[in-house]
């Protein structure tokens, strides 16, 4: 396991030009990511999952809409893993969110890692139309709502 003196994920959620679509990128310390998921799924079996390996696509999914939660014009969206890549102990993952209707709110909440460490740091861009934002959410700060343009 690679030791990293941060605990820090990065996301963007971006409003995909021409389309209802919002992609949503992720990037974490995949070792951080394993323990984290050990104790969000205590029944798990990651026995065959290293820092070399990719991660089940539906186990993902269920960990992302558990953690990562989107909320537009107060609904729920559900976000699906288009792809991710694994290298040098870091992810990259991007999912897709389909909004029913213009977005005229937004609230964001990230719940990774924050069981794990007490310093994380989840820091968010979100940028929809003419509405961009920078934030950092923490284990005693995780969920933001904003108001689009």
């Amino acid at each position: 396991m690679a030791f990293h003196p941060v605990h820090v994920t990065m996301t963007s959620i971006d409003l995909v030009p021409n389309t209802d679509s919002l992609k949503v990128f992720l990037k974490l310390y995949y070792d951080d990511f394993l323990l984290d998921y050990s104790l969000y799924n205590q029944d798990g079996n990651l026995r065959d999952i290293d820092i070399s390996t990719a991660f089940p696509a539906e186990l993902m999914n269920k960990y992302i809409n558990d953690k990562v939660i989107i909320i537009i014009n107060n609904k729920q969206l559900e976000g699906k893993l288009l792809n991710q890549i694994i290298a040098d102990n870091e992810m990259n993952a991007d999912f897709l969110y389909r909004p029913e209707k213009k977005p005229r709110s937004i609230t964001v909440k990230n719940l990774i890692m924050t069981e794990l460490y007490e310093d994380q740091a989840n820091l968010m861009i979100i940028r929809i139309k003419g509405f961009e934002e920078g934030i950092k959410l923490t284990s005693f700060e995780t969920e933001r709502t904003f108001r689009l343009k």
